[in-house]
């Protein structure tokens, strides 16, 4: 029997929103037989939802243990506007624990019980679901001393090559095994209590995933060839936070309280093992790539700049030593250089931290990319292939993979984003995008973020 569809939850809220608007919900908008006008007010009705789910949760987390008064009412710094459910999500995370300051970011969005873009700096104690499943995921970019100019009638070739080179998609495994050190630290398996894991990572060290994972071929203002990888822990990461995260007992969801442990506990001292371990681990996939794409264009590597933005550090604020979570946040110290990229088919950056005082508001971090303006499943709604196509042809981008998802319109812009966070950060370089590889359509990723 053919599987029956599940009605719309925010059908009807978004037809009010129509009719109020003075739309008929029914009409037709867009190409061709378009679709019924009460799809555009969709994403606000879920927008609506999430806000009143985000009041219940502020009133369950108001009857748990109460925040000592030392950390009530610490400082928030936001950057950008931001819908009303993150908001209120971010101060949620900010009413539970030792919170000294948080920061949402000015590519910022809802995010599994923290939003994309926050970050809180706590004392003593560290938020299993603040750095989340997808532990150390991060961006690595690596200039080559290759123009583009030497390998622009290749392009094409290149893209497929790294395509069929690099394992994209769900649960994959390299065809070609990659040997690391990591593997023979037996006590840092042992630590994290991940040692039964080690097997299967080595598997799947240097596969990239889906979603907004990806590798992108850029070009800077000199002409010279830049790889930039997006990814993270993969496996090993997805399996560390949902054991910690039950282990603590915390929930998954959007709008939970955060599941904190203290640093000096036992579950606090594997967990933190086991965030370092999958860090490691996902630094070396994203080296590994790196390395086997610039065997594919070729040429030698002249600069390297590689960071986490999902993760927890210890670092010294305002004379305090702290633990500060970045969910989706780059690490922008005075000095510190970062990659940010664009959505697909839109420029990347090279970022370098400045001292000043809003830097130290920002608890030193910046954005990670472009932020999300729409959902997964609402950018399939509103857009078309045939859009995203013409989007990235007339951006002179080869595509191999992806899917409407990801396309180019469901972002913010970069450039708008980096501009909300200026006196924090400088750019350095930006990087052009010529090819693009991504998973392909149908692909859903457990390990990601």
């Amino acid at each position: 029997m053919p599987a029956m569809n599940r009605p719309d939850p925010y059908r009807e809220r978004a037809r009010d929103l129509c009719l109020a608007a003075g739309v008929d919900p029914d009409s037709r908008v867009g190409e061709g037989r378009g679709m019924p006008a009460w799809c555009l007010y969709r994403d606000a009705a879920r927008k609506e939802q999430l806000a009143r789910e985000a009041a219940v949760a502020a009133a369950d987390i108001a009857s748990l243990r109460p925040q000592a008064e030392e950390f009530q009412n610490s400082p928030l710094k936001i950057f950008g506007t931001h819908d009303a459910a993150t908001v209120a999500q971010m101060k949620n995370c900010m009413a539970v624990g030792n919170v000294v300051a948080g920061v949402v970011c000015a590519d910022g969005h809802l995010g599994y019980a923290q939003p994309v873009g926050g970050v809180i700096a706590y004392e003593g104690q560290i938020s299993i679901s603040g750095v989340g499943f997808d532990i150390g995921c991060g961006n690595m970019a690596a200039r080559l001393d290759t123009p583009f100019a030497a390998i622009e009638d290749k392009v094409g070739a290149i893209i497929r090559d790294v395509s069929r080179v690099i394992s994209f998609g769900l649960g994959r495994s390299n065809n070609a095994r990659a040997e690391h050190a990591l593997f023979d630290d037996a006590e840092a398996w042992r630590a994290s209590d991940m040692a039964a894991y080690r097997p299967k990572a080595a598997a799947q060290l240097g596969t990239v995933g889906s979603g907004n994972h990806y590798v992108d071929l850029m070009r800077d203002r000199d002409g010279l060839v830049w790889i930039g990888v997006h990814f993270g822990s993969r496996g090993l990461g997805h399996t560390s936070a949902t054991r910690y995260l039950k282990a603590a007992g915390g929930t998954d969801g959007m709008n939970v309280p955060p599941a904190l442990v203290d640093e000096n506990s036992e579950l606090g001292r594997r967990y933190i093992a086991a965030m370092e371990l999958a860090g490691r681990y996902a630094y070396a996939g994203r080296e590994w790539v790196v390395e086997r794409v610039r065997q594919i264009i070729g040429g030698a590597v002249t600069d390297v700049v590689h960071n986490h933005h999902n993760y927890a550090w210890r670092e010294t604020h305002d004379g305090k030593n702290l633990w500060v979570v970045r969910k989706g946040a780059t690490p922008a110290f005075p000095g510190q250089r970062g990659f940010v990229g664009g959505s697909m088919g839109d420029d990347a950056v090279i970022i370098e931290g400045v001292d000043s005082e809003a830097a130290r508001t920002s608890l030193y971090s910046t954005v990670h990319g472009a932020g999300r303006l729409f959902g997964r499943k609402e950018a399939k709604r509103r857009f078309k292939r045939e859009q995203m196509d013409a989007w990235l042809r007339d951006r002179g981008v080869a595509l191999v993979g992806a899917d409407l998802d990801e396309s180019p319109m469901a972002y913010r812009r970069l450039p708008e984003v980096i501009a909300e966070h200026s006196g924090t950060i400088k750019v350095l370089h930006t990087l052009r995008p010529f090819a693009v590889a991504m998973a392909g359509a149908g692909e859903f990723d457990p390990f990601k973020d």
